[in-house]
């Protein structure tokens, strides 16, 4: 056995050595299973001697990944992890297209599409359609769980039970239609695309499985229909592959999410072999106590039960208070006497929320009690107005077709291209089916539009085309400064903000902006502006809720976000019923991914555990009585301490209480 393998434990170890088989890793809460995954790939590659450009290791986030690469490579240095694809599903499936382009009905420099365009796109169809704009964020979402479920426009049609759901496949089929006059894709494309190309393509198929000789799954339990048929797909009847997951901590069928996978690889692969990890390094044995009670509710895919040798642990608290404030001031005035009992730092404090709705509450008294703290995915570099305004206008220099673009920049900075001119235009090109671009380049505007706007609009369409031509030659960074020059940006952002102070932190972010696509580089070390603005494009999408500061703050976060995450003490508030179970989630299968959630928010706790919820609570107009969840009284009674509901008035226990406290104001004091 390598001596790196030596600090795994017999099971991680197990699941490292076993290449014989496909193998899934039952890998429990805070079991080590990121270390088995590096050691894994560590072991492929050092021990076993795989080429680095055979093995795959695929994750969920950007952040993850990332990660995932650093330790591998500090592990194994950069000789061994050359040519290594550690990436995102999406990451991957970008490479696959952008390698198969000639096989595929895209062009160089296609554009993918994130959330608002795509919502824009709908809306769009929609006003086609004389549908009402209202509408399209459920049309947008049946589209994305439709895709994700590898169902075809087709499909869609066939199986509608109504006018409204065959309404919806027609705009899915419009939507798709759309994209590809647009030359773009959103981002569940980057694997539906793939998918089908290997459904359809025999040869590109078998030339990704030959140059799949491993695959790595992580997250396992997190994968949709798509995103398992592609694994399928890439492995082959090879069947080398790892997958790692934990059924009891799927908590994204909103998503597409199938914790049903699991069970899909014992019948898709009947020599399948499944390690479990089962030893926990996170948490404190009573925890994971409480955490294993809860999760024995729900029915099992493979049953496990998590312990751990890190000691036992004081009672878990549940706090009653009268209401959303009260919650909020018992739980800031437990962590600061917390924080300064045990000389705790901030980061060392997290409080788990159901719904973004509840996190006001907490952010004001934090404020109130000068307590530092981030909401996870308050900040996204993306969402700045400036920046958007530059990703359009690098998007459309590679891509004139893309609308969505076109529309933003077109009177950005302004152009004297009102809004009137610019709906005449796009109705010119809905009759025609054509891009905006199209249209300007192929057609006489002048026939549809006021003569000065024609002249603007042809003006715009000589710029665009001159400075696409440049940025198939010139670095991506010279293009975006031209573009900025061009335009007239900074002199657009001085006379568009309040003061000089505003304008130069903007223009800040602008220059940030340049330096990033200056350090791009594409596989073979192009930089050009297509790679470039493809790669930031992903890198949006990716990381638009990933905020990399590291400072001393408490950590306010949904219980969704918080998977993966760990602190030493945990505040999970709002533990009612019908907020947690939501009310949303009342049927048999929601309320056991509820329980699920809840079991994510226990294990995410290293030493203390406080749970809180309130008798009381506004909804709409009304304030209504509220009743503790029934996770809390799922859990064994005795390892609990209830403070404020239905509490113990026994005289001894009160006194024993009092000296405890005094006990610990004595040592505060001295």
């Amino acid at each position: 056995m390598s001596n790196k393998l030596r600090r795994l434990n017999p099971k991680q170890a197990e699941a490292v050595k076993n290449i014989g088989n496909p193998l899934l890793v039952l890998a429990g809460a805070g079991s080590g299973k990121t270390s088995v995954i590096t050691e894994k790939i560590a072991y492929l590659l050092r021990d076993c001697e795989y080429d680095p450009a055979s093995v795959i290791a695929v994750t969920f986030t950007n952040k993850a990944a990332r990660e995932m690469r650093e330790r591998i490579t500090k592990m194994l240095g950069e000789e061994y992890t050359s040519g290594l694809t550690v990436s995102t599903f999406h990451t991957l499936g970008l490479k696959i297209i952008h390698s198969e382009l000639k096989n595929l009905p895209y062009q160089r420099g296609f554009t993918i599409y994130d959330s608002e365009d795509s919502i824009n796109l709908v809306k769009e169809v929609l006003r086609i359609e004389k549908v009402s704009p209202d509408f399209a964020d459920q049309f947008r979402w049946q589209i994305s769980t439709w895709k994700n479920a590898m169902i075809s426009y087709e499909q869609a049609l066939e199986m509608a039970e109504n006018d409204l759901q065959a309404q919806a496949a027609r705009i899915y089929k419009a939507y798709d239609d759309y994209l590809k006059v647009y030359n773009a894709v959103d981002f569940d494309d980057l694997i539906v695309v793939p998918v089908n190309l290997f459904l359809q393509n025999p040869e590109a198929l078998e030339r990704w499985q030959n140059k799949t000789r491993y695959l790595l799954v992580d997250e396992y339990q997190d994968t949709n229909a798509c995103q398992y048929t592609l694994v399928k797909q890439l492995v082959g009847i090879r069947a080398a592959f790892t997958v790692v997951g934990d059924d009891d901590q799927s908590i994204y069928a909103w998503r597409g999410a199938q914790p049903e996978n699991l069970r899909l690889l014992v019948s898709d692969f009947p020599t399948l072999q499944v390690v479990k990890l089962e030893q926990n390094y996170r948490s404190l044995g009573r925890i994971l106590k409480v955490a294993n009670h809860i999760i024995a509710n729900n029915d099992h895919i493979f049953d496990k039960k998590l312990w751990s040798d890190k000691g036992y642990g004081e009672p878990l608290k549940v706090v009653a208070c009268d209401d959303p404030d009260h919650e909020a001031q018992k739980v800031v005035t437990e962590m600061l006497h917390k924080k300064f009992i045990e000389q705790a730092t901030y980061n060392d404090f997290a409080v788990l929320f159901r719904g973004n709705h509840q996190v006001r509450t907490f952010e004001k008294a934090m404020r109130a009690h000068r307590i530092p703290y981030k909401v996870s995915g308050s900040f996204s570099f993306f969402s700045l107005a400036e920046i958007k305004d530059l990703m359009c206008y690098m998007r459309l220099v590679v891509n004139p077709h893309d609308d969505a673009a076109f529309l933003r920049v077109i009177n950005t900075p302004r152009r004297e291209i009102g809004a009137k001119t610019v709906e005449l235009l796009r109705n010119f090109a809905d009759d025609k089916m054509l891009s905006l671009h199209q249209v300007i380049i192929d057609h006489d505007v002048s026939k549809v539009l006021p003569a000065r706007s024609a002249s603007r609009i042809k003006e715009f369409a000589q710029w665009l085309k001159d400075i696409s031509t440049r940025s198939k030659t010139d670095a991506g960074d010279i293009i975006l400064r031209d573009i900025i020059r061009d335009v007239g940006y900074e002199s657009y952002l001085t006379d568009s903000c309040k003061d000089i102070v505003s304008a130069r932190k903007r223009m800040e972010n602008v220059k940030d902006l340049i330096d990033w696509v200056k350090s791009i580089e594409g596989e073979n070390g192009e930089r050009t502006l297509d790679h470039q603005i493809a790669h930031l494009s992903l890198l949006d999408l990716l990381e638009k809720n990933e905020d990399e500061e590291e400072s001393d703050k408490v950590q306010l976060i949904t219980l969704h976000s918080s998977k993966g995450l760990e602190f030493p003490h945990v505040y999970m508030v709002g533990m009612e019923e019908e907020l947690l179970p939501h009310v949303a989630s009342m049927d048999e299968d929601g309320i056991e991914e509820e329980r699920r959630l809840a079991y994510v928010g226990i294990t995410r706790a290293q030493k203390t555990l406080t749970m809180s919820f309130s008798k009381r609570r506004r909804v709409g107009a009304e304030i209504v009585e509220r009743k503790p969840s029934r996770f809390l009284l799922e859990m064994p009674q005795d390892e609990l301490e209830w403070e404020g509901y239905n509490e113990n008035k026994d005289p001894a226990k009160v006194r024993e209480r009092g000296k405890a406290h005094l006990a610990n104001l004595k040592n505060i004091l001295g």
